[in-house]
């Protein structure tokens, strides 16, 4: 059941209410300031809200440098506020399956909790309101109407806690554990990778993703090699062969337990780098090919959505072209769903022609520009024909190529004029 898109009110910079369809890969565009990270950044710390036990609606501690209180998180920050959050699933047989919560503020208390909620599954619909009274901020239970009732409800994050009810209402108790329980994987990494470690050690734990910053990668690869098998560094050389030719990976036991991994020539096997003193580039997209060949060697069981913040980082422009690649492989061979903001020309190019080759259906490419108007933004979807047409583009966005050229042309021309 995985997710199918999600929306945002009164969040960040979005007043009015914004909704993302998510395909295989979503591509999030805009000018600087305009509000893309706030959308590729919403889903972790949505997702707090219903893989919890938390009797609060979101945990913002394990999102660090995403926001610093809930205010942060209100348009306009204001402390009495409140932000609105919707997911939509599809249910065996198509059934659609939405829930919308209203999240309340409440700056006086230090707290927040759900003031609304609307759970919509197939012909089923349940609604919660917040009742005001004695128990109003209570951590444990509060008063909530729905079904024409009044009732004391425990939440844990956004979704009621059914567990201790004596009966089922709606089936919403069963509705409400499948939520938790199939939500995808939300993985994220960020813009910045950690910078590297001559030595380190192997991960004490089994890590399925590189981390926020990368800094899990070199690890998963320790453990790999220190389990005799070293499947994951050989699919990472197959995959940097095409993005840094001429060069290997290497990681090496030096013993106590310690790794040193190192980039070597292939033709000349007495040449190599430590990883610490190869390019910002290399550092950049490692915990990148670390994990598509983590997911290749070991698929992950259940779908997974990956958000990456500019993963053409510190990398030259034709290396662009070849990460929307390495994530069109990855969404046709594994669960995985891509959701990426991105500076990119050639990223999105590589998309649309691989949509006109065949090899990458237009409907699994969604693509939305982040738009300001007055004090608030909003998100226009581009829509894309079988094609890799596009059916809009906003003025002046990737347009830097050919106004410099005809710049160029015209100082040319205005230099031969005077000389003559």
């Amino acid at each position: 059941m995985p997710l199918e898109r999600f929306s945002l009110e009164n969040y960040r910079c979005f007043k009015d209410r914004q909704e993302v369809e998510l395909g295989r890969i979503t591509v999030v565009l805009g000018r600087n300031n305009a509000g893309k990270s706030a959308v590729v950044r919403a889903l972790p710390v949505l997702s707090t809200g219903i893989r919890t036990d938390s009797p609060y609606p979101l945990d913002l501690d394990p999102a660090p440098g995403f926001a610093s209180s809930f205010t942060d998180l209100i348009h306009g920050s204001s402390p009495h506020g409140r932000i609105s959050v919707g997911f939509s699933f599809r249910m065996e047989g198509g059934l659609p399956l939405d829930v919308d919560a209203e999240i309340q503020n409440i700056a006086d208390q230090g707290m927040q909790l759900i003031s609304g909620l609307e759970i919509s599954y197939g012909s089923n619909r349940e609604e919660f309101f917040w009742v005001p009274g004695p128990d109003a901020y209570s951590s444990e239970k509060r008063t909530y109407r729905f079904g024409g009732h009044e009732r004391k409800l425990a939440f844990r994050g956004i979704l009621p806690d059914a567990s201790d009810w004596s009966d089922s209402v709606g089936g919403i108790d069963r509705v409400s554990n499948r939520i938790r329980e199939e939500l995808d994987e939300i993985r994220y990494l960020g813009p910045f990778r950690k910078n590297p470690d001559r030595f380190f050690r192997a991960s004490a734990r089994a890590s399925r993703s590189v981390g926020s910053r990368g800094e899990e990668a070199l690890g998963m690869l320790a453990a790999d090699e220190m389990r005799g098998r070293g499947r994951i560094t050989r699919e990472v050389n197959r995959l940097l062969a095409d993005m840094l030719p001429g060069w290997r990976l290497a990681v090496t036991d030096v013993g106590a337990g310690m790794y040193v991994p190192r980039l070597y020539s292939t033709r000349d096997p007495d040449l190599f780098v430590h990883i610490d003193d190869v390019g910002t580039g290399v550092v950049q997209f490692l915990p990148m090919l670390v994990q598509r060949a983590s997911d290749k060697v070991d698929p992950p069981p259940h779908s997974v959505i990956e958000i990456v913040e500019e993963p053409e980082l510190h990398l030259h422009p034709s290396a662009h072209a070849a990460i929307a690649d390495l994530y069109i492989s990855a969404v046709q061979e594994s669960k995985v769903r891509f959701l990426v903001e991105t500076h990119s020309e050639n990223f999105l190019l590589r998309l649309r022609r691989r949509v006109a080759e065949g090899r990458l259906s237009s409907k699994d490419l969604s693509i939305y520009f982040v738009e300001q108007e007055d004090d608030s933004a909003f998100l226009r979807k581009i829509e894309v024909d079988p094609l890799g047409n596009i059916d809009y583009w906003p003025t002046g966005i990737f347009s830097e190529d050919f106004e410099e050229v005809r710049a160029l042309a015209d100082a040319q021309a205005n230099r031969i004029e005077n000389a003559d």
